[in-house]
């Protein structure tokens, strides 16, 4: 039966056609325009590379699990070529209730992913009525990275870090079981790789991998975990130009995420300021860390 002034008969077929719990999938089907890596043609493509240079890359993003779950972090710099393109960016996400996503790459495509990851997750809840895994939701940021191969041959790639728990009472961990933090890092092809302990992602992540060869601690607590994420980007501004520091006359603070049991939460900008505050206060005494 129709509803009234909106006949079935003018509703797209794929809207009405049953298919799999991927938004993604549906979104090919239905409105493939909207997809990010949607109608790029050979000449499209031949002219990425030129742009490689002249849109605003993201850089650095750290992630480190602790004795409750797991800690996202990034820098805000965005470059594009020499220049500073952008200071304040936000490059880490929360995905859902209990992971996040940190980009780094094409800031804009990367921002596009996201945005559709998180509807991604948020269409299979609605669909199935539950939640995906975390490896579940690992894979489907795999493929949408996949999807976007062709650009990412031309220069112009996308490197997300995700990281979360598995939801306590979900089937996968006991009910009221502390969250397990994990850390999935991925290639410009798609492919998913579990790290372990810690991981970083960018321009800046091999000082900042380094810093937390010296920092990290499995079994820390939440407020040690953050201050040893912003200590390692601190570390990759310090040697990487394309990195940004801690910029205290603007107040302008990594983005952090802590990811337990009870769910993600973005840290408050005053409460990271405190951190990196005193991150520079010790750097003071002794620059080298």
């Amino acid at each position: 039966m129709d509803h009234p002034g909106w006949p079935v008969s003018a509703v797209p077929a794929a809207y009405l056609r049953p298919g799999s719990a991927s938004f993604t999938d549906f979104l090919a089907a239905a409105e493939p325009q909207l997809l990010p890596w949607h109608g790029r043609s050979e000449s499209d493509r031949a002219g990425l590379s030129s742009l490689h240079g002249a849109v605003p890359h993201g850089t650095t993003i750290v992630a480190l699990t602790f004795g409750g779950g797991v800690v996202v972090a990034g820098d805000r710099r965005a470059t594009m070529g020499n220049l500073i393109a952008q200071r304040d960016i936000e490059k880490v996400f929360l995905a859902d209730s209990h992971s996040a996503v940190g980009i780094a790459g094409t800031a804009g495509l990367a921002v596009e992913m996201v945005r559709l990851f998180q509807l991604e997750l948020e269409h299979y809840e609605k669909i199935e009525g539950v939640r995906l895994s975390l490896d579940g939701k690992a894979n489907r940021l795999s493929a949408m990275i996949r999807g976007n191969l062709g650009a990412a041959l031309q220069g112009l790639a996308v490197v997300p870090l995700f990281a979360g728990v598995e939801i306590p009472g979900d089937g996968v961990t006991a009910p009221g079981a502390p969250g397990v933090g994990r850390v999935f890092s991925y290639d410009i092809t798609g492919g998913k790789y579990e790290e372990h302990d810690f991981y970083a992602v960018g321009s800046g992540s091999l000082f900042a991998r380094s810093a937390l060869k010296k920092r990290y601690d499995r079994a820390a607590d939440a407020d040690t975990a953050v201050r040893a994420a912003v200590e390692a980007l601190y570390d990759a501004a310090d040697d990487d130009t394309a990195t940004g520091g801690p910029d205290l006359t603007r107040r302008i603070y990594p983005v952090v995420v802590v990811i337990g049991a009870d769910g993600a939460v973005r840290l408050a900008d005053d409460a990271v300021g405190e951190v990196a505050q005193a991150v520079v206060a010790g750097r003071m005494v002794n620059p080298g860390g």
